[in-house]
């Protein structure tokens, strides 16, 4: 663990160094958007039924939105870079808010237009290419890991969605719960625009191929490589346990949505602590533990625990985990590629996005094929152990380079 003592006279506290009503925002923005993101999973079992959905095309439709959203991260950290995050926020919002409503009138009469729906909440998830580096340019690089824990804090916008998406769905049908989003939607639009203030230190718009130039430092796939973990893990997991739990443990669908609403609230809200104990111990270090715990409980979980109790309590360490993972990864990732801040946050965010899409689709396709879901949690298990094994074959190399760009403040790499 590396650490720098700056000689000049310490810097702001967190709490008056940037802007708070733009990282309330970012939160927000992030939080109601990351809820629509993942609307089809707890709703999934109801819409399986109504469209006779088989094993495999249940775990492909809450998979869509996630692939969706990681593909459309890199769109929107490019349009970030060129124009700015509060703008693309506003443009994106007004398509998402459109699409729910269009889903609300029309309804989903098949498997295709579950698909469709699917990559129009893709670009909610694709939020997170906007909101971090809206509220991370404000903030110095000592408090980078809190400032992007509590914006990144958004993910807990799963937990609303599969707390009560499934009661609304059951009491008003499942197309009406679209109609609900939306106004959910409209009125965060509305407080984002107030508060929201692009930074003054959004640099200036680069030629597109300058932003792909980082596709050319072996540390940009490092950093995709460990967040496909951390955060595919996260979102696959919230978008696939709705269905895991009703159809191991014979859950109905909102003691379902319960269920999963308790594995997920345990790793969105945890975020903002893995960024605080990677600014004070070191994200190498953090990261480290968080990779090798979620690799155990994901292997124990694929041994198909008999008891509810048990397996509930494995996917909260395992999330827990991950959660925190998530915000270690992007305590470093702003050390690293600083000015390329909206870029990478597009680059890392699809890698998370994609990870998030493995696990979901592999899922479903683990359980079609082979009637059980342990391949697919196995397979996932080893990939967090490739991750954890990157990190050490980086750490040395890291913590000198990462150290000398920390440009004299205390960083703790």
């Amino acid at each position: 663990m590396s650490s720098l003592r700056p000689g000049a006279p310490s810097s702001r506290s967190f709490l008056g160094s940037g802007h708070l009503p733009t990282l309330f925002a970012a939160f927000l923005y992030f939080d109601a958007s990351f809820m629509v993101w993942v609307l089809l999973g707890p709703l999934g079992v109801q819409i399986g039924e109504a469209l006779h959905l088989d094993a495999a095309e249940k775990g492909l439709m809450v998979a869509t939105p996630v692939l969706g959203g990681a593909l459309l991260r890199i769109a929107n950290g490019l349009a970030v870079d060129r124009f700015g995050a509060r703008r693309t926020a506003i443009a994106t919002q007004l398509i998402v808010i459109a699409g729910l409503l269009i889903a609300w009138r029309v309804g989903l009469s098949s498997f295709r237009a579950t698909l469709a729906l699917g990559l129009v909440l893709g670009l909610a998830g694709a939020s997170f290419a906007i909101a971090l580096p809206l509220a991370s340019r404000w903030y110095p690089k000592k408090h980078q890991g809190t400032a992007l824990g509590i914006a990144g804090a958004g993910n807990s916008g799963t937990v609303l969605a599969a707390l009560f998406a499934p009661t609304l769905g059951l009491a008003y049908g499942y197309a009406n719960v679209f109609g609900l989003a939306a106004l959910v939607l409209s009125v965060v639009f509305v407080v984002f625009t107030i508060l929201a203030k692009e930074s003054p230190n959004h640099p200036p718009p680069k030629r597109f191929g300058a932003y792909l130039r980082v596709l050319g430092i072996r540390d940009t796939w490092w950093f995709m490589l460990f967040y496909s973990v951390t955060f595919g893990g996260f979102v696959g997991l919230a978008s696939s346990l709705t269905i895991y739990f009703h159809t191991q443990y014979g859950l109905a669908p909102v003691a379902a949505g319960d269920a999963t609403a308790a594995c997920v609230f345990a790793g969105s809200t945890v975020r903002p602590i893995g960024g605080f104990i990677a600014d004070r111990l070191g994200g190498i270090r953090a990261l480290s533990v968080f990779y090798l715990l979620a690799a155990a409980m994901i292997a124990l979980v694929s041994l198909g625990l008999s008891s509810l109790a048990l397996g509930l309590g494995a996917f909260v360490i395992a999330m827990l985990a991950l959660g925190m993972g998530n915000g270690a990864v992007f305590q470093l990732v702003p050390l690293r590629f600083g000015r390329e801040i909206g870029v990478m946050t597009g680059l890392v965010g699809m890698a998370g996005g994609i990870g998030g899409f493995y696990l979901a689709s592999s899922l479903g396709f683990s359980k079609q094929i082979t009637g059980s879901y342990q391949l697919g949690f196995l397979i996932f298990a080893f990939l967090a152990l490739i991750a954890f094994a990157g990190l050490m074959a980086v750490r040395r190399e890291w913590r000198a380079s990462l150290t000398a760009a920390a440009d004299g403040a205390t960083v703790r790499i």
